[in-house]
């Protein structure tokens, strides 16, 4: 009950959070880019954005640590 996990099928989310993806090009229309956000009693308290086609920072194991 700790943990939410959120769909943002329409991408509306990741606009406004400046995350949004455009693959368009791919036939894959708008996406979010890949991230994992610490969220605290509604305050970001960390939000890891990894590069495109990379995994590093959004990973379980980055945001354990960053508890």
């Amino acid at each position: 009950g700790k943990i939410r996990f959120m769909a943002d099928g329409s991408a509306e989310y990741s606009k406004k959070l400046g995350l949004e993806l455009d693959l368009g090009a791919r036939g894959m229309g708008m996406r979010c880019q890949r991230f994992a956000m610490l969220v605290d009693d509604g305050v970001v308290k960390s939000l890891n954005v990894d590069a495109p086609g990379k995994f590093e920072v959004s990973g379980d194991e980055q945001m354990l640590r960053q508890l």
